[in-house]
Order: structure tokens, then sequence, then C-alpha cells
């Protein structure tokens, strides 16, 4: 019921949203960063068509130009299940429960970044401690990032923090150096 409310409202925003030459104020979305990594999408969206997935919105590839694409009953054999598209795609999984929820979410190689979505800020931030991922948003979207926020991912999503305070354990080799320069007041 909540599925199919949501995917309804994310059909119609999704069609609202034009990729394109991002000098345009018209496009909310640039280009891919090569034709090669357009290829690649191309290739887990139409692995992904062949073994059930439906995409309501198709896929819309000219050159390095991506409209978004959404991708709705996506299944643990698919590529795009496991792996990261890098491109405007949008995957819709349904659960019947916030445990079986929990499980797809951690059901990947990858923790950058998740999100948690509900009207119960406790009960959200309950599933937020269970999502094992390097940031997590709650009633935000997982592109998020701020100046004071310490940003990296779990797992094959990387390993330490960078931004804020964080930079300086992670970008620095913190060492001792002393220099004697009388003897101690103990026998060596």
């Amino acid at each position: 019921k909540i599925a199919d409310q949501f995917i309804e409202k994310l059909i119609e925003k999704t069609r609202s949203i034009q990729a394109g030459n991002p000098t345009s104020k018209d496009n909310v979305l640039g280009v891919l960063e090569s034709r090669r990594a357009a290829n690649r999408i191309q290739h887990l969206l139409e692995d992904a068509q062949n073994k059930g997935a439906d995409l309501p919105l198709g896929i819309h590839i000219e050159d390095t130009t991506m409209q978004p694409t959404l991708v709705l009953n996506i299944k643990p054999d698919m590529l795009l299940y496991r792996e990261e598209s890098f491109g405007p795609v949008c995957t819709v999984q349904r659960f019947s429960s916030i445990e079986e929820g929990i499980v797809l979410a951690n059901d990947s190689e990858f923790g950058l970044s998740s999100a948690v979505f509900s009207q119960n800020i406790s009960q959200a931030l309950e599933v937020a401690k269970q999502i094992d991922s390097g940031i997590c948003h709650i009633n935000g979207a997982t592109v998020h990032d701020e100046a004071q926020m310490p940003f990296g991912g779990t797992k094959s999503s990387g390993y330490g923090r960078f931004g804020s305070k964080a930079s300086i354990a992670e970008f620095t080799d913190l060492r001792w150096v002393t220099i004697q320069t009388q003897s101690r007041h103990y026998p060596i």
C-alpha cells in the first residue's frame, strides 16, 4: 500500500527531472563522466530488465546524457543489486517489516550513506543504528554533505573519515619526537 503510493509519486517526480548541459537552468542533472560509464550503466539496467525488473520510465541514454531511471522489483540475481551504478538510477525494493527492510539495507558490500524516512523519529533512530553505513540521514536524502560532518563509509565504501576535525586525524601521521639535552635523573 505505502510502496504503491510512494512509487506513483516517485515516477511523477522523476519525470520532472531533466538531465543535460549543466549550464542550462532547465537541467537539474548534468552528464555522465564518459561514454564508457554510460555503456556500463546501460548494461546494468538491461541485465535487470532481462531478469524481470520493471523500468517504468525506460532507459534513455544519449552519448553521456542519461535521463533519471527507476528500477522496480530489483532482485539479488541482478547485477544492479550488487553494483553501484554511479548514475541517475534509483532502485525500489518492497519489504513488509522493519526487520526485513534492515536486512535489505545491509545486504550490500557497500555502506557509504543511507536514509530512513519515518514520522516516528525514535523508531527511525533505532533503525538507523542497525544499518551498516558511515552516514545515515533521517527524513533526508542520502546525498548530503556539509563541511562540519565527518564524511566516510563502511565496508567497501571506504575506511576512515574526512571533513571537519575528522580530517586532522585521518590525514595526519601522529609522531612523538623527543630531544634529550641532559642525563636523565634515573640511571639507565
